[in-house]
């Protein structure tokens, strides 16, 4: 049901400074807030490389070490299997997944190729999570065809120096149904399904994509539509 509301303007007439009031009406419409499932297959690897439980509990004491931190601090063998498992998003029923929100953020990014506004888009795009990250509860879209396996690549960190890092790869061939929320006053259907597309070819997702913000990427995390449920 829409609401209507009575707002007063004050305006200067044109004679003498005087001033009238002007009645205006403003309508708000409810939210039009549709779903729309799109499976979608990878067409490069897809690279999942979230912030593992241990580096955040290892930052965490440094912090509350302060000053103090690395004063004496013998540096730790690096378990590379346990960092393979850390960078994997697992839900609370055990499945792999990727975060709800990299979709979301791919597709505001998304709308620098046709002009439209990313403040606009914020308010308008949402994905909805198939489940939560047993760890740390973010929400997730289920990776329903592909498994993990283990991977190795060099890295530099902040200071410039090289690292290797352990991730979590699904070969080329993943799959995916991402749950669109979307305002159908804003986007129609097919708004939704080439801004997917674009996503797809030209953003892409988590790790090496071609939109990161610290790298022109290494083209992981792209994708095609492989079919539109109605």
């Amino acid at each position: 049901m829409a609401t209507t509301l009575q707002a007063k303007e004050v305006a200067e007439s044109s004679g003498g400074g005087a001033s009238r009031r002007q009645a205006t009406t403003v309508t708000i419409t409810p939210p039009n807030i549709v779903t729309l499932p799109l499976t979608i297959r990878g067409t490069a690897p897809l690279v999942v490389n979230r912030m593992s439980h241990k580096a955040l509990q290892q930052m965490k004491a440094a912090q509350e070490a302060g000053s103090v931190a690395k004063k004496g601090k013998k540096r730790e063998p690096k378990d590379f299997a346990a960092n393979y498992e850390g960078a994997r998003h697992v839900s609370t029923d055990g499945w792999d997944g990727v975060h709800a929100g990299a979709f979301r953020s791919a597709m505001i990014s998304a709308c620098r190729t046709v002009g439209f506004q990313m403040t606009r888009a914020k308010l308008s795009v949402f994905v909805e999570a198939d489940g939560f990250d047993k760890v740390d509860g973010v929400p997730l879209v289920k990776i329903t065809k592909g498994k993990p396996h283990y991977c190795e690549h060099l890295v530099r960190n902040d200071s410039g120096v090289v690292d290797i890092r352990a991730r979590a790869m699904f070969d080329q061939g993943w799959e995916m149904v991402v749950k669109i929320k979307y305002d159908a006053d804003q986007f129609t259907a097919s708004d939704v399904v080439n801004l997917m597309a674009r996503v797809g070819m030209q953003v892409g997702i988590c790790e090496g994509r071609p939109d990161s913000k610290d790298s022109a990427g290494v083209g992981w995390g792209l994708f095609e539509i492989i079919n539109q449920e109605d």
